[in-house]
């Protein structure tokens, strides 16, 4: 099982997330979104170790602050499916931005920049309630079916 996360490490990188997708937006840049896009499809599709703003996280803010007890960590699969979501919208956004579809970039932006802003301010991981919630209603181990 992968280590459980620090929330906030979590918060941190949604605060600089924030920070890119807030660059992205204003600029209408498909280059900054790129960037972000491939961050997105680190941490969801290979790792959450290699997000480098959660490795500047655990080397300069983490060790100047308490310790978080092992029952406040995070499990990293939800985080990580919010990762995923985030990218599907960053890519979105890069492709609308780099084809001249400007609307759809700035659509997809926002959405994007709105959940990682959620996350930093309020500690409120949107995409991490969309995995809750989708869990809550996937059968694990296939459905049953009773007998007569």
């Amino acid at each position: 099982m992968p280590a459980k996360l620090d929330p906030r490490g979590v918060r941190f990188t949604a605060a600089i997330t924030s920070v890119i997708l807030a660059v992205g937006l204003v600029t209408g840049s498909w280059r900054v979104l790129a960037v972000q896009t491939a961050l997105f499809a680190l941490c969801a599709f290979v790792g959450m170790g290699l997000n480098p703003w959660g490795a500047l996280y655990r080397s300069t803010v983490a060790p100047r602050l308490r310790p978080v007890p092992e029952e406040e960590r995070e499990d990293p699969a939800p985080v990580r499916f919010s990762q995923g979501v985030g990218f599907a919208f960053a890519l979105v956004a890069t492709i609308g931005y780099a084809a001249g579809w400007t609307s759809l970039g700035l659509v997809a932006n926002a959405f994007a920049l709105i959940a990682a802003l959620l996350n930093a301010v309020f500690g409120y991981c949107l995409g991490c309630q969309m995995y809750l919630l989708l869990r809550r209603f996937t059968p694990i181990g296939g459905a049953q079916t009773p007998t007569s």
